[in-house]
């Protein structure tokens, strides 16, 4: 019997050489389009969660909007999004950081996390950190409690993970392309 990974990975497609030469892209459009690999996605994170006393799911633009939303529906609780600078309409918090080429910002309203609020923080993947670190900052800065980092890719070779768990960031991700 196959894991969930193994299945996910099946569905998990590579596009060569996007958004430049040299880049394998994890595309998970393929997962999110089979409605039996999306269940068995969002069924083990509710699984995984469910007995964690979350009170909210933050989902990092855009990806893990999908993701982060759905599994905030099936825990009943609510889903907050962190976007990129500029999209969110109320007061926000932001924090910036570093992209290969340059910096981007991400936001988050200042009423969305409450203190002491435990926030399970969602996106499709775990590359270079960066963006789950900002978010990670933005949510402890209102007050929450990050339970857990949820990726459904780990690409460890760019060194995310490690820096996000060296930052006290428990991690869950699915499936691991190390040595890809």
């Amino acid at each position: 019997m196959q894991s969930a990974a193994d299945i996910l990975r099946q569905h998990i497609r590579t596009v060569p050489d996007w958004p430049q030469p040299g880049v394998q892209f994890r595309d998970i459009t393929p997962v999110l389009q089979d409605p039996v690999c999306f269940r068995l996605l969002v069924q083990t994170l509710v699984v995984r969660y469910m007995p964690r006393d979350i009170d909210v799911v933050a989902g990092i633009d855009a990806r893990g909007f999908i993701l982060g939303a759905v599994v905030a529906h099936e825990l009943n609780v609510g889903f907050v999004p962190v976007r990129k600078k500029g999209k969110l309409p109320f007061k926000t918090v932001s924090e910036e950081y570093e992209l290969e080429y340059g910096s981007a910002t991400v936001e988050l309203h200042t009423d969305a996390v409450k203190t002491g609020d435990r926030v399970l923080l969602v996106d499709d993947l775990i590359a270079t950190g960066g963006t789950m670190m900002a978010a990670k900052k933005l949510i402890e800065r209102l007050g929450g409690t990050i339970v857990e980092g949820a990726a459904i890719v780990d690409l460890p070779e760019l060194g995310g993970s490690a820096l996000l768990r060296a930052a006290g960031l428990p991690l869950f991700t699915l499936v691991d392309y190390a040595g890809h």
